[in-house]
């Protein structure tokens, strides 16, 4: 800590009770009171160095010229400031630092100790000593917390700007390039004694500073204070990730509240920030508007788990509706950047319906429709008819926003009290081309469905719109071909698109095998009969027939197989009057009947594959 001694003389004060008395020899002519203090002093010292008592001295009326008493009640600093100011004025020994200077400083002006009433005046040796303690980050943080002592008197003679522009210069400054001395590190000893200062006389290195070095540092300060420095640092064009990170410390530091909203990820991570402020939850959420409204507007620096978190909390402090507003459009432009678990808000409204806040996340996903789709728009990447023309990037994050959805419905599901049309209109937000597969949004169905049996039949039609049966893997496919809780025309559909899956692999399996054993037979191209005895068969030859014989059965066990699932679809098929095979959500136009077999037509196919198989080992378009 930096220090400044003044005066010579040694100490000629002493105090007895609430008085301090000079023990000069001379009977006091003069007594100071501030609050319950009194002070018995001498006129000469106080006037030769403060024109404020000398007009006040000179305005009191006294018969002999002694005994006058002023009160001081609103000198800065209170008693424990003039106790200092008498010991100048005598000129006794005291010291400055950066705990006291600035209320001496304040006191000073207050008194008018400038040079007009003596050389070397409290007010010029203040600022000298200012200027070295602006010098310094650890006292120009303990001056500037003392600047609350003397309320607006240190904004009077420019201190708290003067202490804000410092810390501000030091903290956008590079720390490994200046050097600052930080909290911790001001009196590192070297290895032969030497105190380091600012790294001068040092044979060792400085330890690496990160660009967090100041973040503790502030976040002890009181919010106005600390919202200078984030102004001035913003100001000064530090970047905006630096900034989001010092107002998350902040934040974790004095809203306990905000480390109660931790998730499973950031269990490990409890131990940095942690919060030690006892605000009231009043002051809280005061606080809590306030750091909102000093988040950077750049997408991405303030991470989507904190602005989760901070929503949270709003809830739970009954935060401003403007305040949660703004956080669910920042949550909205970075939404696929959220994890799932971050996502389940528990309903805190008055009027608790479901066990999670589904509208607040409907509100937060069609902020992140609204800001993708304005995106979209200004760039060269479009989208047309559910097709990505070009620029998969931009795709990307609406892919990850619909798995993200699909894990939350699915979350939300068993709620009871998850009315239909809310369950769809959180669903229909997507777009189809979003979605891969749509085994998300399948399983959530199904949850719905099974928390939810009373659904009527026309009810779990519309329930089944929402996903694509012919983008359902082969593992959801299977589970929704037995799941007696979907719409037998919803099982009917995924029968008939496995069905022409089926078909269209084995179709391909037939093209591939056919054109490899033309291109790679040795005769294939000469035109001479594939299995030519003129020559015996290497051993590499014999191995290649061997595959295709496996190949050609496995093909012929999965086309009985298909034949096998056309006859069951005939059976279904034969339980209901009529039924559309393809809804015209999916986009599946029927141009003439459906591709249906009929069992004698099964048998032709049949004895038609096999002969073609006997005459040339392959099966043909």
């Amino acid at each position: 800590m930096a220090t400044m001694k003044l005066g010579i003389k040694s100490e000629a004060f002493h105090r007895e009770g609430q008085t301090w008395i000079c023990s000069s020899g001379l009977p006091s002519d003069v007594a100071v009171e501030i609050g319950d203090m009194s002070f018995h002093l001498h006129k000469f010292p106080l006037l030769s160095k403060s024109g404020f008592l000398e007009k006040l001295i000179e305005q009191l009326p006294s018969e002999d010229g002694s005994g006058c008493v002023l009160q001081l009640h609103d000198i800065p600093g209170g008693a424990k400031a003039f106790e200092l100011i008498a010991k100048f004025c005598y000129g006794v020994k005291i010291e400055l630092t950066s705990l006291n200077i600035v209320s001496l400083r304040c006191a000073a002006e207050y008194l008018q100790m400038t040079e007009a009433y003596g050389e070397g005046n409290l007010v010029t040796q203040t600022e000298i000593f200012l200027n070295e303690v602006f010098g310094n980050w650890t006292d120009t943080i303990k001056a500037l917390e003392t600047c609350e002592e003397v309320g607006s008197y240190a904004e009077e003679v420019h201190i708290v700007s003067r202490c804000i522009d410092s810390l501000a210069v030091k903290a956008c400054a590079d720390p490994q390039l200046f050097n600052w001395p930080v909290r911790g590190q001001e009196n590192i000893q070297s290895p032969k004694g030497t105190v380091l200062w600012n790294g001068i006389s040092s044979t060792t290195k400085p330890q690496p500073t990160g660009d967090d070095w100041w973040y503790e540092d502030v976040s002890f300060l009181r919010f106005p204070l600390y919202k200078l420095l984030i102004l001035s640092v913003e100001a000064k064009g530090l970047k905006a990730e630096s900034i989001a990170a010092s107002l998350i410390h902040y934040t974790k530091k004095n809203i306990p509240l905000i480390n109660n909203q931790l998730s499973f990820n950031d269990l490990n991570h409890v131990g940095s920030g942690t919060a030690v402020s006892t605000n009231s939850e009043a002051d809280q959420r005061v606080l809590l508007e306030e750091i909102v409204g000093l988040l950077p507007n750049v997408k991405g620096v303030t991470t989507t788990n904190f602005l989760l978190r901070l929503l949270r909390t709003a809830m739970i402090l009954h935060a401003s509706p403007s305040c949660r507003e703004v956080l669910e459009k920042k949550i909205g432009s970075q939404l696929d950047q959220a994890l799932l678990g971050d996502l389940l808000i528990p309903n805190m409204g008055y009027t608790v319906e479901t066990l999670y806040d589904i509208d607040c996340i409907q509100r937060i996903l069609d902020h992140f429709m609204s800001s993708y789709h304005s995106a979209t728009a200004s760039s060269p990447c479009i989208v047309e008819e559910g097709q990505l023309v070009s620029g998969t990037d931009m795709l990307t994050p609406m892919t990850m926003v619909a798995s993200l959805v699909d894990g939350y419905l699915a979350e939300v599901a068993p709620d009871v009290n998850l009315k239909l049309p809310k369950f769809q209109a959180l669903a229909a937000v997507i777009p189809d081309y979003a979605r891969p597969l749509d085994d998300g949004i399948y399983h959530a169905i199904d949850v719905y469905l099974k928390a939810h049996p009373w659904l009527s039949d026309i009810e779990r039609e519309q329930l089944c719109r929402l996903m694509n049966c012919q983008k359902l893997s082969l593992e959801a496919s299977t589970h929704a071909a037995q799941n007696e809780r979907l719409p037998l025309r919803v099982i009917v559909q995924v029968l008939f698109f496995e069905q022409l899956r089926l078909r269209t692999s084995i179709s391909g399996w037939f093209f591939v095998s056919d054109n490899l054993e033309n291109s790679q037979h040795p005769n294939g191209n000469l035109g001479l009969p594939k299995n030519d005895c003129s020559r015996p068969m290497d051993s590499a030859e014999q191995d290649k027939e061997g595959g295709d014989h496996d190949v050609k059965d496995r093909v012929l066990e999965l086309e009985r197989e298909c034949l096998g699932m056309k006859m069951e679809l005939e059976k279904l098929v034969k339980t209901k009057k009529s039924w559309s095979l393809l809804p015209k959500k999916l986009g599946f136009r029927r141009k003439s009947q459906p591709c249906i077999p009929k069992p004698g037509d099964i048998k032709e196919q049949t004895s038609s594959v096999s002969d073609q198989n006997n005459e040339n080992g392959d099966v043909g378009q």
